[in-house]
């Protein structure tokens, strides 16, 4: 039967330094290859390509609540505090979710929006909100 074996997200950037630079030193991620008007990005089973397009629209002017990807993490909390620490811009904080998620969202500097989530499982404590910390 055919599957799907990985998966890459291709984004439109306004300066694809600027993104890169966003991409490597606040998100954690690495850079692979670069070719002209291209970055390719990858951490862990996450792949980008950044095409460097100024004349896109921002997502930042898309006023629903698209997101370009939803990506299954361990250890949100403490993703979440890492990113806060960095400076990355939080869209959403984080939260569990009636769906069985504990998930916080960013947005990169060209607007498009990162949702990063972890599977609650049963039993598991509950996020304290205010301090964003697991209650023990």
């Amino acid at each position: 039967m055919p599957e799907i074996l990985s998966s890459t997200f291709v984004l439109a950037v306004a300066d694809v330094n600027a993104s890169v630079g966003f991409y490597v030193n606040q998100l954690g991620f690495t850079e692979d290859l670069r070719v002209e008007g291209w970055a390719f990005l990858s951490q862990g089973a996450c792949r980008l390509r950044l095409g460097h397009c100024p004349e896109a629209i921002p997502m930042t002017d898309v006023p629903d609540h698209s997101w370009f990807a939803y990506l299954h993490v361990r250890d949100a909390a403490g993703l979440y505090r890492e990113y806060r620490a960095r400076g990355v811009g939080i869209w959403h904080p984080l939260a569990d979710k009636p769906w069985g998620m504990r998930e916080f969202a960013i947005v990169t500097p060209d607007g498009h929006r990162i949702v990063y989530g972890e599977t609650l499982r049963d039993g598991e404590p509950s996020l304290d909100q205010t301090t964003d910390k697991i209650k023990r």
